[in-house]
């Protein structure tokens, strides 16, 4: 019985929403599913998909919030560029 846990961040795919929609978890649920039976043959009926919504001030990378280091990276770019 294959358990898959999945996390994304709590915000959305464009800047005016803040969430994952149903419709995206729904796919997500999908396809890994159809991959696990595809690849192992594991039964869609005995295989469970769990979605972790983590808000962006619960992680980080670069040593730093994930916010922070968006910004730095952001900064950093926009320097070479000009």
């Amino acid at each position: 019985m294959p358990i898959v846990n999945i996390q994304v961040t709590r915000e959305g795919t464009t800047p005016d929403r803040d969430s994952v929609t149903a419709e995206e978890k729904a796919a997500l649920i999908k396809g890994v599913s159809e991959l696990l039976l595809k690849v192992l043959n594991k039964p869609l009926e005995s295989t469970f998909v769990v979605i972790d919504e983590v808000d962006t001030d619960n992680w980080g990378w670069g040593g730093l919030p994930a916010l922070e280091y968006r910004r730095k990276v952001a900064a950093q770019k926009a320097a070479a560029e000009s």
